[in-house]
């Protein structure tokens, strides 16, 4: 498909996108982003041009399961680009294609929330490297196989950044690119509805600026300066930027905090209809030119606004074709926490399936802090309350609960929404067994770790590992000592790569050798079996009959189905209650082909059901 075929068939998408935002102003507009993407086309290197194609050959790429992703802070991991290269063979050997690096581009000088109050977006942090060492590091990670993720901030830019610097400067353009106010009198309006997203770290969501002799609107630090999408100039600009980015190579652009992009006085400025017109937007604008790029939502909020990131909405839309599944990830701590499965089912059971076009990103951590986001509704339905499993979770994850195995750290300790920090092996008991010389109690977290990898393996989309899981590594206890660090927990979870560890990962003896092997398996064996391929499938929940198992089931039109059963308790649990539609010849577990009785589970113990017999591996190849 050439420029024009492409222009044509995504115009439609832009034009609707853009009548939605500014409807006085569509064709003015329009012209202007498809001026861009014409412009970003005809700069687009040969190399790119030929991935385009492949792609357009095979559109449902990223949906294969084959895919699996790695996230990490690219200097914890590997210091600089230059030294990605050296890291090839690991990611290559754990079965690694998808490499999500977190605030690679240039942050503000100083504080800079982790790296996401951007100053340069065309430019990596010079700590580790250059723009040429940039474009060398994708293409080595494409000449391996391995695609690439970075973060593209949507919602905001740094106090530094050039169009921040004109604005103070005087220049009258770039001041109308964020929100600012001569005095509190329209802050105080928007103050009204506006919860606090860091209230600890930083209250309220405007901060004086001397220099402008204003109030700037900054929802999460003071740093960090809101732009102001009702003006299609921030649009056209960062539409422009991410076409750079699509020509740079990256694969998946994720766009940091787009439910924060549109704001709407009397609401809390999340989720609004305007926030997904504008990711429709720069989906088609992109694709225009750089096909091969798609668009991954970091979008951590309610199960009721999930899927709309993904274009489901009463008329379906082309919008992200990925998204973070954090009901998965919050539900199966909250599981391991209770050891009950049914808040579980019925949170999930309330999500509509995905657009066919679109999928997930499945994950057990990340980079940021849990959020408990535990629905009003789903929790009554349980017979608990939203409140009080919120505050539960917050209680049992930082180990203050009785029965707790967890020694995770508070984050943003706020009446009614503490959130959780710390890595895999801490919240699931690795570090408190460890400490109590407790043997059974280590397998039962090492245990705890896979279930939670074997879940979000097991129910589809990308699965991710994030750095240092796949090796238990536990949390960094210097952020507290460190004077940059010191009020922000999530550096907790944001280690060093242990290089003394990762020597350990063949050594089945050994912890971090138990949990390579394991997870090496769960990927194995996924890649093996088209049923996880995500092109036209399903996964559902079903009721097994037993409070202490979680049970879905993966549909595929191609591949069959398979039954994935996750003993949550720490008891044995047989299941009870078994899909009679999809049972028939299901006997045979994926993960232990020798186990004799696929419906009775260890304690934490997962499996994937399937007819006996591999099932047949999908067709597409990398």
């Amino acid at each position: 498909m050439n420029g024009a075929a492409l222009e044509r068939a995504w115009l439609p998408d832009l034009t609707a996108a853009i009548a939605g935002l500014y409807p006085d102003d569509v064709d003015t507009v329009v012209d202007r982003l498809v001026e861009r993407a014409r412009r970003a086309a005809d700069e687009r290197s040969a190399a790119l041009r030929a991935r385009d194609q492949e792609r357009l050959v095979d559109p449902g790429w990223y949906q294969s399961n084959e895919r699996v992703g790695y996230m990490a802070y690219l200097d914890r991991f590997a210091h600089s680009l230059r030294d990605v290269d050296r890291r090839i063979p690991y990611l290559r050997e754990l079965g690694i294609d998808t490499l999500h690096f977190l605030s690679v581009l240039r942050p503000r000088e100083g504080e800079s929330d982790g790296g996401y109050a951007v100053r340069d977006y065309l430019t990596p942090d010079p700590r580790v490297g250059t723009t040429a060492d940039l474009l060398r590091m994708i293409g080595q990670l494409h000449d391996n196989g391995i695609d690439v993720s970075l973060d593209f901030v949507l919602n905001h830019t740094s106090d530094d950044h050039e169009w921040a610097i004109a604005a103070r400067n005087g220049s009258s353009y770039h001041q109308a690119l964020y929100r600012l106010f001569p005095d509190r009198t329209a802050p105080d309006q928007w103050e009204t509805s506006l919860p606090e997203v860091f209230p600890d770290m930083a209250p309220g969501n405007f901060t004086w600026n001397d220099e402008l002799g204003r109030w700037v609107w900054t929802t999460f630090r003071e740093f960090q300066w809101d732009l102001d999408y009702s003006n299609p100039d921030v649009l056209v600009e960062m539409a422009g930027i991410a076409l750079a980015l699509a020509n740079y190579g990256v694969d998946i652009l994720r766009l940091d905090a787009i439910a924060f992009t549109w704001k709407r006085l009397g609401t809390n400025c999340q989720n609004q209809p305007e926030a997904h017109l504008i990711a429709q937007a720069l989906r088609a604008t992109v694709a225009m030119a750089a096909p091969a790029t798609i668009l991954l939502a970091e979008a951590i909020v309610g199960p009721a606004d999930l899927l709309g990131y993904l274009g489901r909405h009463d008329l379906e839309r082309r919008e992200c074709e990925l998204a973070y599944h954090n009901q998965l990830m919050v539900q199966s701590w909250s599981m391991i926490a209770t050891r009950r499965s049914d808040l579980a089912r019925r949170a999930l059971s309330q999500l509509p399936d995905p657009p066919a076009r679109s999928t997930w990103f499945t994950y057990v951590r990340c980079h940021d802090d849990i959020g408990w986001a535990i629905d009003d509704a789903d929790a009554a339905a349980v017979g608990v309350t939203g409140a009080g499993h919120r505050s539960f979770l917050a209680e049992f994850f930082r180990g203050d609960f009785p029965t707790s195995f967890a020694r995770g750290t508070p984050f943003g300790v706020t009446v009614g929404d503490e959130r959780t920090s710390g890595m895999a092996s801490t919240l699931a008991g690795i570090e408190a067994a460890r400490r109590a010389g407790d043997a059974a109690a280590l397998a039962r977290a090492i245990d705890r770790v896979v279930l939670l990898y074997a879940i979000a393996f097991g129910w589809g989309g990308i699965p991710i590992v994030y750095m240092g899981d796949e090796l238990c590594q536990g949390d960094d206890r210097s952020w507290a000592d460190d004077p940059d660090r010191h009020h922000d927990s999530r550096w907790a979870h944001r280690p060093m790569f242990d290089e003394q560890l990762a020597a350990l990962r063949t050594e089945t003896s050994t912890i971090t050798g138990q949990v390579w092997s394991r997870l090496r398996h769960l990927i194995d064996v996924r890649r093996a079996s088209g049923v996880f391929d995500d092109v036209g499938a399903v996964a559902r929940p079903f009721d097994a009959g037993n409070e202490h198992v979680f049970g879905w089931h993966r549909i595929h039109p191609r591949w069959g189905s398979m039954i994935g059963l996750a003993n949550v308790g720490e008891t044995a649990a047989t299941v009870v209650q078994r899909p009679a539609d999809l049972v028939h010849d299901v006997q045979h577990d994926l993960l232990a082909p020798d186990d004799r009785d696929p419906w009775l589970l260890r304690p934490l113990q997962v499996r994937w059901l399937a007819s006996p017999g591999p099932l047949p591996t999908s067709p597409r190849s990398r």
